[in-house]
């Protein structure tokens, strides 16, 4: 009785996870605050309803040959016939069909990606503000050039102005993220990665570093801050005139791998050092001068690599 109804079952339990996926609406992905959100959004659900249909077919298909060819009282040998050839029209079938299927995803994909890396269209004809993201072990610096202002765990921005974040870090390999205004980019020693975002309304949003970085990294979290434009303004003047300024020692301290407080200073590091050509060198110096112990555990796995090659090298020469 249970293999009779198995298709039905299966197709019911498929309908009831999918009821079950509606309730994940406040995923933050899917209620975008960002023209670089909405268009993420837009293409994950293309790649659900495209993968939605495909299910449908295989379970209708799936459903079809299990009622046809099942087991009958009245079943004989020559209702089934088990040396087939086979059908070459078929084959050909599914085999063009994960191309097309490939080819589907693909193309809106690439065409995303590709517009992603420049300012939105809404905003296109105002200048970009440029901020330099650094992530250290584990808070993340912003830089304001232009201002000469600098931000530990939060970032101020204007709302309905475009943004470009220069994303590296002072250690780890990390990845810079605002799910409700845009998407991922990794920020590494040594080099330097653009990612434009806007946000098209006042409010906090929550950054965070989306790659494993230690033991701190569940704590590398931040503010996105959109704020109206005349507040965004008087935030840059009372800073400017008010905020301390940033010393090489206090800095310094900010390499050390540990969670800090936010912080605001009314100067930045690059008179200090450019983290985009470091390839981290700054940091590992820092931890070394503040009696941390760098590499340990790198070389001490090192060290058994190369005693087990010489092991395996003497155990071959024996033989």
């Amino acid at each position: 009785m249970f293999k009779k109804f198995k298709p039905l079952i299966s197709v019911v339990m498929g309908l009831l996870f999918l009821i079950v996926l509606s309730g994940c609406s406040e995923l933050a992905v899917f209620d975008p605050k960002g023209p670089n959100a909405e268009t993420l959004r837009d293409l994950i659900m293309y790649s659900i309803y495209f993968m939605l249909v495909i299910m449908i077919v295989v379970y209708v298909l799936f459903a079809f040959v299990i009622v046809k060819f099942r087991d009958r009282k009245n079943f004989n040998e020559k209702d089934h016939e088990p040396n087939i050839h086979g059908s070459t029209k078929l084959e050909i079938i599914w085999t063009l069909i994960p191309i097309v299927i490939i080819i589907a995803l693909s193309i809106p994909t690439v065409k995303v990606l590709y517009e992603l890396e420049q300012p939105p269209k809404e905003t296109a004809h105002k200048e970009p503000i440029v901020i330099h993201a650094t992530s250290a072990d584990w808070k993340w610096i912003f830089s304001y050039p232009e201002e000469d202002i600098e931000t530990i765990n939060y970032v101020n921005v204007p709302e309905d102005h475009p943004i470009l974040f220069k994303i590296t870090s002072a250690d780890s390999m990390s990845s810079f993220w605002v799910p409700q205004i845009g998407g991922q980019e990794y920020g590494m020693p040594g080099m330097v990665n653009d990612l434009y975002l806007q946000a098209d309304e006042p409010g906090i949003y929550d950054g965070m570093n989306s790659n494993f970085t230690g033991e701190g990294m569940t704590h590398q979290k931040f503010n996105f801050v959109a704020l109206e434009e005349d507040e965004y303004q008087n935030w840059l003047k009372d800073t400017q005139e008010n905020a301390p300024e940033l010393t090489e020692e206090t800095y310094e301290k900010l390499m050390l791998p540990e969670t800090v407080e936010e912080l605001t200073f009314s100067n930045t590091h690059l008179d200090i050092v450019d983290h985009g050509v470091d390839s981290g060198e700054y940091a590992m110096k820092i931890r070394e001068k503040y009696g941390i112990e760098v590499g340990v555990q790198d070389e001490e796995e090192n060290d058994q690599e190369e005693s087990d090659s010489t092991d395996e090298s003497n155990s071959h020469h024996h033989h």
